[in-house]
């Protein structure tokens, strides 16, 4: 994919006397010895990352960690002191005056966490707030906000007060108000902070349900490590201005950098963040119709598979049994002995995508899992002990047992 956003070397260095702070830094002083030296506040150091079109970066880290200073230093709100902020490939960092609210109005959007709406305007007066200070024309304002309302589920509202809806659905408003003017880049500084537990979630799931649809490049602000975990495309952790790992949910919770990355994943419910796509191995199968109750068992043993897939062509029928064919074989003989008496097809089947939270129960069954994709063939299987293993810090990292409990 294309790069949107590109950092090289970014330094945000508060007070008087950067370039020494700069000089310090580079001899590998710390903020405090900075800071008691010069006077000088070290915010962001040395911060170098790139944000695909169209991905969710979430940058996470605990107050006072720098992420919402990086995030105005990204459409020049706060000025950078060194370094390279490249949207599109122009540097935001040596654009000026009428070029960098050019910017702003129509590239970048920021959403911030209070919602900032105006109390005796429409919602959709609020939404289209942004178009009327770009001079859009009154009916083409309305036009485009009912069309965000529409999208964030809030049409019915448009002439309502932005008292008379609870929180969750005044942040929707001020979701559409950012995306009212077409944006190519969402900035969005801890949006969902000041909403309580459940509408959070409703508005991290309405947000991907849209990204879906717009394909926006977000760079998303959190200090809350399963809100990046559940949006992030890509995930920056920093600390004290630095970025400490960057990486996928699943590099960050399975590869921790260093101790302090580990401290933040050690309770993280890994189901949430692991797939049947990152445990699935490639199927072993038999045809319903082209193979024998023994040619079956073979394969089966050939593999150290206790189960496999029935196809019949590119369709999954069902699932054989180590222990059914056996029986069957014990029962009609090598040369009568077919699958389809032992085929079970009461199974489960899911895409590569499903949390593996959703396969505990399938998995308690002890019977391999179908992974298909949206044409139902099968593309992978998911055993019961993988789903297990990878819940386990140290079994996620070793061989998974055979499940001889299935003969």
């Amino acid at each position: 994919m294309t790069d949107k956003i590109t950092v090289k070397n970014l330094f945000k260095i508060f007070g008087e006397a950067p370039d020494a702070a700069l000089q310090m830094l580079g001899t590998g002083a710390t903020k405090e010895d900075i800071l008691d030296a010069t006077g000088a506040t070290v915010a962001v150091q040395d911060a170098s990352f790139s944000v695909a079109e169209g991905e969710i970066f979430v940058v996470m880290g605990l107050s006072g960690s720098g992420k919402s200073t990086l995030v105005r230093l990204l459409n020049g709100l706060i000025p950078a002191t060194f370094g390279q902020i490249l949207i599109d490939g122009q540097d935001v960092v040596q654009t000026r005056g009428e070029a960098l609210r050019e910017i702003r109005r129509n590239t970048i959007t920021m959403i911030f966490q209070h919602f900032a709406l105006f109390p005796h305007w429409s919602v959709a007066d609020n939404v289209a707030y942004g178009l009327k200070v770009k001079g859009v024309p009154a009916t083409e304002r309305r036009d485009r906000a009912m069309a965000v309302l529409d999208q964030v589920g809030l049409a019915p509202w448009a002439d309502s007060l932005p008292g008379d809806l609870s929180g969750g659905m005044q942040q929707r408003v001020g979701l559409a108000r950012g995306l009212a003017s077409d944006p190519q880049v969402l900035l969005m500084d801890e949006p969902f902070g000041a909403l309580d537990p459940l509408i959070r979630r409703e508005m991290q799931d309405e947000l991907l349900t849209l990204q879906k649809t717009l394909k926006k490049t977000i760079v998303f602000i959190t200090h809350d490590l399963n809100e990046a975990l559940l949006l992030g495309d890509k995930i920056a952790i920093m600390k004290d201005g630095r970025f400490v790992q960057i990486g996928t949910a699943q590099d960050i919770v399975s590869r921790p950098a260093d101790d302090y990355v580990q401290a933040f994943v050690a309770d993280i419910d890994r189901g949430r963040v692991f797939t049947a796509g990152d445990v699935s191995s490639d199927p072993v199968t038999a045809q319903l119709h082209g193979d024998s109750a023994e040619t079956t068992l073979r394969r089966m043993e050939d593999a150290s598979l206790d189960a496999l897939y029935v196809l019949d062509g590119d369709t999954v029928s069902g699932l054989v049994t180590h222990r059914d064919l056996s029986a069957a074989l014990h029962r009609d003989g090598p040369g009568d002995a077919t699958l389809t008496p032992s085929l079970i097809t009461d199974f489960t089947t899911v895409d590569e995508g499903t949390y593996l939270h959703e396969l505990y129960g399938p998995a308690g069954i002890g019977l391999p899992i179908a992974v298909t994709d949206g044409d139902d063939r099968l593309t992978g299987v998911v055993a019961p002990e993988a789903v297990l293993a990878q819940l386990d810090n140290e079994a996620a990292a070793a061989p998974a047992p055979r499940m001889e409990d299935a003969r």
